[in-house]
């Protein structure tokens, strides 16, 4: 769907990896997402008038929960494809959640708020593919919840820059002090200092997390087992990338280029 490639993404989106009768559906998750994800952070609307775009979307969700017809065509399409794949509610309104969290809330105390809001903005989407798939084991579940976290880190990561156009800061406001590095310095975008520390620091947690999850790549069949072993190499040549410049997000923001995909590709294949 075209809303669901509208945004540049470092990681497979509803790729021709998939078998074609997944394309669809995957599509439509991504287009809910990436459309609410919008309502919190594009344009110029008031707070106020964001989170009433949100409640919107809960309130369609709400149509489909009773069992009545949403009005609109996007949660129309949702409601056949829900009952007809037997997904979940609940990843819905985790990642309403989560969006509605961005419009009200800039700064995160420790690494468990920071979790929190993963929980609620990216495993809902492994979760839901899970079910598409029908691998929603428990133990399929916990592992790409430890994917989706550690992909999630890694956007903030390579996005610090980004985010303080936007007034947020993502990493932890304790680990900012244990490293002494202020919010004067994130937002004029300086690297020095003990800059490098602190992102080395988040990178080998994050990267630990990523490896945890990875065994769901060898798990998972065919060309979705595939799909997945890129999703993580391109997860950790992003890492390896931060790990190269130091964490220099400002200078150097790391993106996929077509050398790092036929590195994925041959890692995808390679099974190992």
């Amino acid at each position: 769907m075209a809303l669901s490639q509208s945004h540049y993404e470092n990681f497979p989106v509803a790729s021709i990896l998939l078998p074609r009768h997944l394309r669809e559906p995957i599509g439509l998750i991504y287009a809910f997402a990436r459309q609410a994800d919008d309502f919190a952070d594009e344009g110029d609307l008031t707070p106020e008038q964001r989170l009433a775009l949100l409640d919107g979307f809960r309130q369609q969700l709400d149509l489909i929960a009773q069992g009545q017809q949403p009005g609109v065509a996007l949660f129309q399409a949702l409601k056949v494809m829900i009952e007809e794949r037997g997904l979940p509610l609940q990843p819905f309104y985790d990642l309403l959640s989560a969006f509605s969290q961005d419009v009200i809330k800039a700064r995160y105390a420790n690494f468990g708020e920071v979790i929190d809001y993963c929980r609620r903005s990216a495993n809902p989407v492994g979760r839901l593919l899970l079910h598409l798939y029908g691998e929603a084991t428990p133990r399929n579940l916990g592992l790409s919840d430890a994917i989706c976290t550690a992909l999630q880190l890694i956007n903030f990561l390579q996005d610090v820059a980004i985010d303080t156009g936007k007034d947020r800061i993502y990493l932890p406001q304790d680990e900012l002090q244990k490293y002494k590095v202020s919010e004067a310095q994130i937002m004029a975008h300086d690297p020095q200092g003990t800059w490098s520390l602190l992102m080395e620091f988040q990178i080998n947690r994050t990267r630990r997390l990523l490896q945890s999850g990875a065994p769901l790549g060898m798990i998972l069949p065919g060309r979705i087992g595939m799909e997945m072993r890129m999703i993580i190499a391109g997860g950790e040549r992003i890492l390896k990338k931060l790990h190269q410049h130091r964490g220099d997000v400002f200078n150097h923001r790391p993106v996929l280029k077509p050398r790092d995909w036929i590195y994925m590709c041959y890692r995808a294949v390679r099974k190992k």
